[in-house]
């Protein structure tokens, strides 16, 4: 993925090139182009002034930051204990076979990441899976097919 520069210095510019803000620049960065490019990491690091190790270091600690792109829609799967009792592993294990990739992958074509968290706090409602920040709550494996077309088709849609 090719990154603009000039978009990558608004984005520095925003927080003033504050070093105390660098989070908050990676995490934009992240927004822009749904993982953090190298290139754009060496631009950061070079626009605010501080070493390239630095800012890889932040890049590299928070489990929020991805090094590698991220589909355009994100499926993460609630293991915690009441989700678990409740049958998130074989909701998982069907999301696997579906998108053909196991948690922290990408499809080929970009479409979807596959995550697991340890809880989303809502356990009245699992299991739980959350497409693009959408919570769908009792969930079962014979209904991962209906749910991913659905984000399928509702992408399909916003393209036209």
């Amino acid at each position: 993925m090719k990154v603009n520069a000039k978009k990558v210095k608004e984005i520095v510019d925003k927080y003033r090139g504050r070093h105390d803000c660098l989070v908050s620049m990676l995490q934009d960065v992240q927004a822009e182009y749904r993982y953090l490019p190298e290139e754009a990491i060496k631009l950061v690091a070079d626009q605010v002034g501080l070493p390239l190790i630095q800012v890889y270091g932040v890049s590299t600690f928070f489990k929020a930051f991805r090094m590698e792109p991220a589909g355009k829609h994100t499926c993460t799967v609630c293991m915690g204990t009441a989700c678990h009792v409740r049958g998130a592993p074989r909701v998982l294990d069907e999301l696997e076979r579906k998108l053909r990739i196991a948690p922290k992958q990408t499809t080929k074509d970009q479409e979807f990441t596959l995550e697991t968290v340890n809880c989303l706090g809502a356990c009245a409602l699992g299991p739980i899976v959350v497409v693009d920040e959408k919570y769908h709550g009792q969930m079962k494996p014979g209904k991962v097919a209906e749910l991913l077309a659905g984000v399928k088709k509702k992408s399909n849609g916003k393209k036209r």
